[in-house]
């Protein structure tokens, strides 16, 4: 039987580091270059519903076709990640979930790459939204091993041509399990507000 992964942690951390988000952040820019905390809020929300459709295997609206974010959010947001990130893990708590082929974005993958890119997005987004709006992150090393594993397979042709990462940025030999796997998602691990709005 495939491996699965508790997405829980993961969902968990998400809707903390979403919950403590203040609304005069909301244009506050994140690691992710020029996409401020709404859109990529605006942007967990729609991975949120996406990938919960793909573990249920439920094609439609969700899953055929690539995600736009505007980053105009409903008023109560908070409330929807609240439905939407425990949703989200439930589905992929189901061991069927990893079985078998999906889809997401409008594209056909098998279920456990579907599952490894859920958690990668959760990982790495809570980070972005955590170090954007001056909070705390810690995440569990199972998660991180899992991540580090999936986006060390992504080709340098896969991140020129605008895919799930950007280029890889270089870290030290002493660098942390984390910093190497934000590395690895095209981040800077030293990225802070400050120097990104100079």
């Amino acid at each position: 039987m495939t491996e699965t992964l508790d997405l829980s942690p993961a969902t968990r951390r998400m809707e903390r580091i979403l919950a403590a988000i203040d609304d005069t952040q909301l244009s506050a820019p994140t690691p992710c270059t020029g996409t401020p905390v709404n859109v990529l809020v605006d942007h967990v929300l729609g991975l949120s519903s996406a990938f919960t459709a793909a573990a249920r295997k439920d094609h439609g609206p969700h899953t055929d076709a690539p995600p736009v974010f505007s980053g105009a959010l409903p008023p109560d947001w908070r409330s929807v990640a609240a439905e939407l990130l425990p949703a989200l893990a439930a589905a992929w708590r189901d061991p069927e979930a990893w079985t078998g082929t999906t889809r997401a974005g409008g594209l056909d993958l098998p279920a456990p790459v579907a599952g490894l890119v859920a958690l990668d997005e959760l990982v790495v987004h809570s980070w972005d939204l955590a170090v954007a709006t001056g909070q705390e992150y810690e995440c569990e090393p199972y998660e991180i091993a899992a991540c580090t594993a999936f986006a060390a397979q992504t080709t340098d042709e896969d991140r020129a041509d605008g895919g799930l990462f950007g280029p890889v940025v270089p870290v030290g030999d002493d660098a942390s399990p984390l910093d190497r796997l934000l590395g690895l998602t095209g981040r800077d691990p030293r990225w802070n507000p400050e120097t990104a709005a100079r």
